[in-house]
């Protein structure tokens, strides 16, 4: 099947002949005729299978074959991603594929000023592309009119569930005509997910085209055994020895990626860290550098295990595996994308042999494990306890209130079952501001007081301590579970 035989106009055919592309992968082929005939979408597909696209072209060709019914360029399209990276990468999309077309997109997100955006806004815009924390910024203030959507796309729906949003999220639904078409997009296709889509999605069309929580059959996985204090002394013997030019490290922490990346420079390999604790112009320069090949290893947060999209990326490195075990999907998903090939290792300490078979459990298979001469384990260490960095027990998974955003055990307070109720009108309360006049830092919007993890106007974590206090994954915990010199 190509391109054309999806109904798709000759401008987006164009765009696309432009970056290489004819045909379409799984996941466009069963989604875009469905969007075509205006049909709501629940679509899940692993990881670097074209999801993007999958939404974005025939998106762009609805919104093109259609006039706007106000006879001006208002938002007819929203698009909301959990994080920055990602939002960047579906505006870049956009761009791409739209480039031949009479339409105006736009991104926004935290951590960079309000007051170019808010223009961009006022010139008009056809699809937004938001987080969800800066687009309730926008809606306090007045500067966005949602009022006109005429089709709602939640990318990484899971992923917001995962990181609380669920509460944001019917905050901006709120804002929205009741009869639009609503696209769910989603890497991993759970439980969760499907009673979401229950409650959003009218009749809507199930695509699955691979079981959930796999990784891409083009990814060879393995896991190496290593003592905890010896895993960065291995990695930058493995990167130099081997001379891996770009390699993509994840850490549960963002202390620890700051420690990691400094070893690592320190050890002449050229590293730099991304988490959430990084400016948005720090992460888009680490990120940039890192594609261009200036950088050799970027070290990485789970928030930043999706929408990082670098094409033929050979090598992600789990230097700690992840506390929860899906995340472990969403990791590797980096490389091995759009069929081609490339390498997942992890480096995996006795703390973590419980984490190791929760992940083996969810991919449904068992990883091949060896021991390099000269980094044998020693026996005598014994497990320690890890730092719990997102929210929930070290090696358990999430309780389903966690997933949901809520309270454990999904409870609300005075005990009643927390339900998302849809388009239930909610108050938006205005964000702070610093001197310019901008919004800055945690706002009301996303800082709720009902849920660990606490989000950030730009889609970023931070982790609600007991006594009150508040702070990064930083601490003792974390020294003690990843030390590495």
């Amino acid at each position: 099947m190509t391109f054309e035989q999806l109904g798709l106009s000759a401008d987006i055919l164009r765009a696309l002949s432009e970056q290489g592309y004819t045909r379409p992968t799984p996941i466009q082929a069963q989604a875009i005729p469905v969007i075509l005939d205006g049909k709501d979408v629940l679509a899940g597909a692993q990881t670097g299978t074209g999801k993007t696209a999958g939404f974005t072209l025939p998106l762009l060709q609805r919104l093109s074959t259609r006039p706007s019914k106000s006879g001006r360029r208002t938002i007819r399209a929203l698009i909301l991603t959990p994080t920055r990276e990602l939002a960047a990468q579906v505006g870049e999309s956009v761009a791409t594929y739209g480039r031949h077309l009479d339409l105006e997109a736009t991104v926004v997100f935290g951590g960079v000023k309000i007051n170019p955006q808010i223009q961009k806004l006022k010139r008009g815009v056809d699809i937004l592309v938001a987080t969800p924390g800066r687009l309730l910024d926008h809606v306090s203030q007045g500067t966005i009119d949602l009022s006109q959507v005429e089709i709602l796309v939640l990318d990484e729906a899971d992923r917001m569930l995962d990181m609380g949003f669920i509460h944001d999220i019917r905050k901006v639904l709120a804002q929205l005509p009741e009869r639009r078409q609503n696209l769910l997009f989603s890497a991993t296709f759970s439980g969760e997910i499907r009673a979401l889509a229950e409650r959003l999605l009218d009749a809507p069309v199930s695509i699955e085209v691979a079981r959930r929580n796999t990784a891409a059959e083009s990814v060879a996985q393995r896991v190496l055994r290593v003592d905890r204090g010896r895993k960065a002394e291995l990695l930058a013997w493995l990167i130099g020895s081997r001379d891996w030019r770009q390699v993509l490290v994840f850490t549960r922490t963002k202390h620890g990626a700051n420690r990691l990346a400094q070893y690592l420079d320190k050890a002449g390999l050229s590293a730099s860290a991304i988490h959430g604790n990084k400016s948005q112009g720090a992460r888009t320069r680490a990120l940039a550098g890192f594609k261009k090949g200036d950088i050799r290893v970027l070290v990485a947060t789970d928030i930043a295990a999706r929408g990082l999209d670098i094409d033929q990326l050979p090598h992600v490195v789990n230097f700690e595996l992840p506390n929860v075990a899906e995340d472990y999907v969403h990791r590797i998903g980096r490389t091995g994308r759009a069929g081609r090939e490339g390498e997942a290792l992890s480096l995996v300490c006795v703390d973590e042999d419980r984490l190791l078979r929760d992940i083996e459990k969810v991919i449904g298979r068992r990883l091949p494990a060896e021991v390099l001469e000269g980094y044998e384990p020693d026996p005598s260490i014994r497990p320690e306890p890890i730092q719990n960095g997102r929210g929930q027990r070290a090696g358990g998974r999430r309780s389903e209130g966690a997933r949901r955003g809520g309270r454990p055990g999904g409870k609300a307070p005075g005990g009643r079952p927390e339900r998302a109720q849809v388009g239930k009108p909610a108050r938006v309360r205005s964000p702070a501001r610093d001197a310019q006049g901008d919004v800055d830092g945690n706002t009301p919007n996303t800082d709720n007081g009902n849920r660990d993890p606490v989000m950030l106007a730009s889609g970023d974590i931070k982790v609600r301590r007991k006594g009150g206090k508040q702070g990064g994954q930083s601490g003792r915990r974390s020294r003690r579970g990843g030390a590495f010199g």
